[in-house]
């Protein structure tokens, strides 16, 4: 899961490969802190920028834009580096699937922008390591224990918190991201077996080829002429998205997950800050409660991640 450019609206937080960095190279933990707090605010306008660029275009050209500045992003980074060998692969059909279902995943984000408050969209996502944890469980074998299974139930609870209020606009944005959410776990999951065989460079490059050759191969049926300003919006979307991505994993290269990793949920505030200013979207009771279950619930997921011994059992 290390180094992926980018998703829906950033990455998970727990990856069992993390936590052999915990304890190391404590002296950076106020950098790695400032970088994950840089990557929140990519991700937050990038978010805000696909809700403002949806209610003018398809979802589909909005996203076909984003993977193509995205690709060209990650490429420049990882290519000079790696060459063309990172594309070396025996698990062709592993890395189409798991591109399928991210498309979906993507796609039903974006369309949950357009249907409700950016803070509820993002608070609902916040629970896709919830949901990577249950899959992992049932795709990977991996032990789920009280713990892990009270925080999914708590979690979940959360997520209906935040999905039940409003009107019925909201809740069919809600079941969009709620569903993405679902789909983001089980890609979270799926990486996490692929990883046994396959680096964090060829992951991303697959991810990102992929994405945009789906979205392009839809486009025909969905473009509209965007105007030049509306292009270039489009376009830095997907930088923006790609710099968030490497500032993420920067501060996870600097610091422990456990340090730096609760500083992620920061994307919530500049979330709700974005669509007070720009929609007038106030958060409701609700949905601050719901969202400090759900942010709790990860929080927790994190800290029981990061603490626990690699050789004991859950």
């Amino acid at each position: 899961m290390l180094g992926r450019c980018p998703n829906s609206l950033g990455p998970p937080l727990t990856s069992d490969s993390l936590n052999q960095r915990a304890g190391l190279r404590a002296d950076r933990i106020p950098r790695g802190i400032l970088f994950m707090l840089g990557a929140t605010v990519m991700f937050a306008v990038s978010s805000a920028l696909s809700k403002w660029q949806v209610a003018e275009y398809s979802f589909i050209e909005v996203l076909f834009f984003r993977a193509i500045a995205s690709l060209i992003t990650c490429a420049v980074l990882i290519l000079p580096r790696t060459g063309l060998p990172v594309l070396r692969t025996r698990r062709l059909r592993d890395h189409f699937g798991r591109s399928v279902t991210q498309a979906t995943a993507q796609s039903l984000i974006i369309i949950a922008f357009g249907l409700m408050p950016l803070a509820g969209a993002v608070a609902i996502n916040f629970s896709s390591p919830l949901f990577a944890t249950l899959f992992a469980a049932l795709w990977l074998g991996e032990k789920v224990g009280l713990a892990r299974a009270g925080a999914l139930v708590v979690g979940f609870l959360g997520v209906l918190l935040v999905a039940a209020p409003g009107a019925d606009s909201f809740r069919l944005g809600a079941m969009y991201a709620l569903s993405n959410a679902v789909l983001f776990g089980s890609v979270t999951a799926a990486v996490r077996g692929m990883t046994t065989t396959e680096s964090a460079e060829t992951l991303t490059m697959y991810q990102m080829i992929f994405l945009a050759l789906f979205f392009g191969l839809a486009l025909p049926f969905f473009f509209a002429w965007p105007t030049p300003t509306d292009a270039a919006a489009m376009l830095g979307n997907g930088i923006i998205n790609a710099i968030g991505q490497y500032w993420w994993t920067r501060a996870l290269s600097l610091a422990p997950p456990s340090a730096v990793g609760p500083f992620y949920y920061f994307m919530l505030v500049w979330s709700a800050a974005l669509g007070f200013i720009f929609w007038g979207d106030v958060p409701t009771p609700a949905l601050l409660a719901g969202s400090a279950i759900v942010v709790g619930s990860g929080l927790f997921l994190l800290w029981h991640e990061t603490t626990k011994k690699p050789i004991a059992a859950d």
